[in-house]
Formats: C-alpha cells, structure tokens, sequence
C-alpha cells in the first residue's frame, strides 16, 4: 500500500485516475484541489484525504504533502511554471522524490513537421509554462516521469503508444483514460521511467492536427 497525492484532483484525468487507484488498488489518496467541496463523493471515504488548497501556498502543500510516497500534478494553467516551482518546493521540504507530471506535446521542442506548428500556435499562450516547468524538473533532482500526452479526448477507450524525447511522436490525439492508464502503470510499478519524457498518443492519428479541428 501507498499513500499517493493527487494534486489538482478535479482534473478530468485526475477523476479517472482516481477512480481506479481505488477499485484497482489498496492504495491510500490525499486529493488536494481548489474547492474540495467538488470530490464530496469521497468525503467519506476512508482510504481518501481531501485537502482543500491552493498549490501556490507552499507552506500548505508541503503541510498535506508529508504522508505521500508519490505525487501525481495535473495543474495547469498559464502559470505553470510557478506552480510546478511550489511543488518541487514542497517536495524538497518535506523530503519527497517520486513526481509524475502531466506536461504537454512540445514541452521540449520536440514536434515537427505541420503538426509541430500547428501546436506551437494553438497551445501558444501555455507552452512556455510547459517548457520552464520541464527545466524545472531536469535540474530539481527528483525522480520524475513527465507525460506528454497528445491533444486530449473523452473516448472511453485505452489505446496508445509510449515515445521518449528521441522518438518522433506524430499522433494527434490520445483518450484521458489512456494517460490515467500509463499514470497508474507508473504508481504501480514506480522504478520504471524514472527520470523520464514520455510522450503518449493514439496509434494511427497522425495528420496536422486532431481530427476534431
């Protein structure tokens, strides 16, 4: 049994995990979120710690962060980069060193081709946040696994296909249970991608961008 902390748990992908964190294991969650009042389902669950918090409050995050033995963020925002330096902060004051990270396609440079520039364009406002908060974990020190996930649907499906940073990763798309899926293989088997960029997205999606647009 683990003690896993979720933080921004009312994300869409964060429920997900969530959900199967406690029907697929005996682990124990701390959801710290904005309004906990929005996961009330769990208030009464014992194997569930809500925390209502803002991550930028350090002192608060480190406070509810003292019992986990993994860290799961799945912020976001044009403000990343200083929430993912309140969290680092966090872990080091409280002496905790596996980080799973939700970033995104294009955190390091790394799309090409049409589908490279439609990205750039579309996430414009977002992605120097992803790119200082994937600084911020290379030179932290922590043990992290960063997940890039394609641009992200609802479909009730897991399908998908792992690329590291030296691997061009052309799909398009990839379902939020999908990277819940690859999370928990993560929390599950925490020694794997230790240290590691690893972009997600649905086999045979590829075009210049998601089918939707």
């Amino acid at each position: 049994m683990k003690k896993v902390m979720i933080v921004g748990a009312h994300g869409a992908t964060a429920q997900i995990l969530t959900k199967r964190l406690l029907n697929e294991t005996d682990d124990e969650l701390i959801l710290f979120l904005r309004n906990a009042k929005r996961l009330d389902e769990y208030s009464d669950n014992k194997r569930v710690t809500l925390v209502d918090g803002d991550v930028l409050e350090t002192t608060e995050l480190a406070n509810a962060m003292k019992p986990a033995d993994i860290i799961y963020s799945n912020v976001g925002g044009t403000n990343l980069a200083d929430q993912t330096e309140s969290i680092l902060a966090a872990m080091r004051q409280t002496n905790k060193q596996r980080l799973i990270f939700i970033s995104a396609l294009g955190a390091h440079h790394e799309l090409s081709g049409k589908f490279g520039q439609w990205n750039e364009q579309a996430i414009a406002a977002f992605l120097p946040g992803f790119r200082k908060s994937a600084q911020l974990l290379i030179d932290s020190g922590v043990i992290y696994t960063e997940i890039r996930p394609s641009w992200l649907t609802n479909n009730d499906e897991i399908d998908y296909e792992e690329k590291n940073l030296n691997q061009p990763l052309t799909g398009t798309e990839v379902s939020r249970a999908s990277v819940a899926d690859f999370a928990l293989k993560v929390i599950n088997n925490p020694e794997q991608y230790q240290k590691a960029s690893v972009g997600l997205s649905k086999p045979n999606t590829n075009g210049d961008k998601p089918s939707w647009m």
